[in-house]
């Protein structure tokens, strides 16, 4: 069957909303198109600039490319505790793409920063992203199943526990020994 492809390469973002109270904040990114959706995998990086490096393909036959009106990005932030925080989202919109590319043959958008609107409607950070919209071609039709932010408590745990191990336990013992000898040497 006949059909159009869709190519979003998730690159990276910076100066976006930190939610979490304790540590490097962890996020990942809802990618939505149409009925179809995937979930990036745990940026990396610091608070002020995150990377992903990611690339998602959207299959799309005529049937759904005909009502397909935008592509939309949530961002959220992975806490311990939860199953994760709405961070923003960013929308663009397809229509105007789908239309040149069926009149070029190819659209190729490299990597632009898009603004991340939080749940309030004002604009915090942006977020870097890049297109590949490819029309007529014969699609293989791996449907991509929509993605569950479910509370995964098994999951949020055992990050917990690893978390703990990442912090340098080590350091506080260290500075406690340090500490109680130099008291005993005062006492003596």
């Amino acid at each position: 069957m006949k059909g159009s492809i869709l190519e979003v390469l998730l690159v990276s973002a910076e100066g976006i909303h930190n939610t979490s109270i304790i540590g490097n904040p962890a996020y990942h990114v809802i990618v939505e198109c149409g009925t179809q959706a995937c979930r990036s995998k745990t940026s990396s990086g610091n608070q002020n600039k995150i990377h992903w490096n990611e690339k998602f393909t959207f299959e799309l036959p005529p049937s759904e490319l005909e009502t397909l009106s935008h592509l939309r990005l949530r961002i959220v932030d992975e806490e311990y505790f939860s199953a994760g925080e709405f961070v923003g989202e960013t929308m663009i919109f397809l229509k105007g793409i789908i239309v040149e590319a069926n009149y070029e043959g190819l659209i190729d958008l490299h990597p632009a920063p898009f603004n991340v609107v939080l749940e309030d409607d004002t604009y915090k950070g942006k977020i870097t992203i890049g297109l590949k919209f490819i029309p007529n071609v014969v699609l293989q039709m791996k449907r991509k199943e929509y993605v569950e932010e479910g509370n995964d408590l098994g999951k949020t745990i055992c990050k917990t526990i690893t978390s703990l191990w990442q912090m340098h336990w080590w350091r506080l013992l260290f500075s406690y020994r340090k500490w109680s000898s130099i008291n005993k040497n005062k006492h003596s």
